[in-house]
């Protein structure tokens, strides 16, 4: 597959419109902002490059890129390890059947694109990332262009959200994806330099925030 083709394909996994349901979670955002926690969209601006910085960077991201090594190597232990130590990171409920949601509607589209190794993965517990390092793989995606994309898909995710809670309209909300969009190159080099012993992230606002939104009385966003 040259260049070009892993690209496109790499729009295509990355888009809004692929039916996995990801744009329907908030990861907390909805609680912090009805909370009043979160003011503004300055405040939302400093909650999602901290999630990226001391999130993304320092555990999803670094194990994509040793998934996308493992899948590569057909070397299904680090799979099954990577992938038990993602989800052993949901410090919340909501935020563990995210992933886990996300990752099986993933899966099961990639069994109905006939994408070699997604079908043993319907029974199992599997997230997101694991499959996403997948399919990357198989579509010859390079890892530093599917961890960047990654992230951008993350971020154009949580700034959706943003829109839908605060006062705030669609041009906002892209100069904040302009302004967050400067930080995905430095997380990707933090997560590519992070070592195995110092992978992991805590984010206790983030966990609490994810937690409480579980009993939040009225939400837009799934629990």
């Amino acid at each position: 597959m040259n260049k070009n083709i892993s690209m496109v394909r790499l729009w295509q996994l990355i888009s809004p419109a692929l039916p996995i349901g990801s744009f329907s979670y908030s990861q907390g955002l909805e609680y912090g902002i009805d909370s009043g926690l979160l003011k503004t969209e300055d405040d939302v601006q400093v909650w999602l490059k901290t999630q990226m910085e001391y999130g993304l960077a320092k555990l999803d991201l670094p194990v994509l890129f040793r998934l996308m090594q493992a899948w590569k190597n057909n070397d299904m232990s680090s799979v099954s390890n990577w992938n038990e130590m993602l989800l052993a990171f949901r410090e919340s409920s909501e935020l563990y059947d995210e992933d886990c949601q996300v990752g099986y509607a993933l899966t099961r589209l990639l069994t109905d694109l006939d994408i070699n190794g997604a079908q043993q993965w319907q029974k199992e517990k599997v997230s997101y990332v694991t499959m996403y390092a997948l399919v990357c793989d198989r579509w010859n995606i390079k890892a530093g262009d599917a961890v960047a994309g990654f992230v951008w898909a993350w971020c154009e995710n949580m700034v959706a959200a943003a829109v839908k809670l605060l006062p705030m309209g669609q041009t906002s909300g892209q100069k904040m994806l302009l302004t967050l969009g400067d930080y995905i190159a430095p997380v990707c080099d933090i997560a590519y330099e992070t070592r195995d012993v110092d992978i992991g992230a805590v984010l206790p606002g983030l966990a609490m925030a994810s937690a409480f939104h579980e009993t939040q009385y009225s939400r837009l966003f799934r629990s």
